[in-house]
């Protein structure tokens, strides 16, 4: 029996060292990490790899759940083939592990409570986000150029002046004035 480890992180800018130290502590053998790939994609070629090395009596180790997928179905689906390949899953943060019938309904149950979650908080973030525009807010950076200034640099890009000269005197960046002349 061994112990593999499954580490992902979604971005390149985040660090996969607190998932790498706990897997170590749990006794993983070799760990496979994912760097940079959201949960949501079905190709992370480094759990390929960690389910393709499963053998009979292995235990696949992760530090949280949503480290194996967002997606309850996608979870449930990956957890069963472990189970077909005679190998047990374990969550190091839930305390989840398949290798008895406990386990599995657990883990079950808290794959759907992940998922509720996440569909909870996306909902919300669009609700937040339809009433910022119902008041006329949107996101991103501020316009540097109002409808006056753009206005403004029409005209004088009519009159053959360039658009470095056009910068100078609204106080913006060359690119600016090319992006509100197009």
């Amino acid at each position: 029996m061994a112990v593999i480890g499954y580490a992902r992180v979604s971005t390149t800018e985040q660090n996969l060292d607190l998932q790498l130290t706990a897997l170590q502590a749990a006794g993983a053998a070799r760990t496979f990490a994912d760097n940079g790939v959201s949960g949501s994609t079905v190709e992370r070629p480094q759990l390929a790899k960690a389910l393709d090395r499963l053998e009979a009596g292995d235990v696949l180790t992760v530090w949280k759940l949503d480290r194996l997928g967002r997606n309850t179905r996608h979870v449930l689906d990956i957890i069963e083939n472990i189970r077909e390949q005679g190998a047990g899953f374990r969550s190091l943060t839930e305390g989840l592990d398949t290798t008895g019938p406990m386990g599995t309904a657990m883990l079950t149950i808290m794959a759907a409570f992940a998922q509720l979650e996440r569909d909870t908080m996306i909902e919300r973030t669009r609700a937040g986000l339809a009433a910022a525009a119902a008041n006329n807010r949107h996101g991103g950076r501020p316009r540097k150029v109002d409808d006056a200034a753009a206005t403004r640099a029409k005209e004088l890009k009519g009159k053959g002046i360039n658009a470095s000269d056009i910068g100078k005197m609204l106080g913006v960046s060359r690119a600016t004035v090319y992006r509100y002349l197009l």
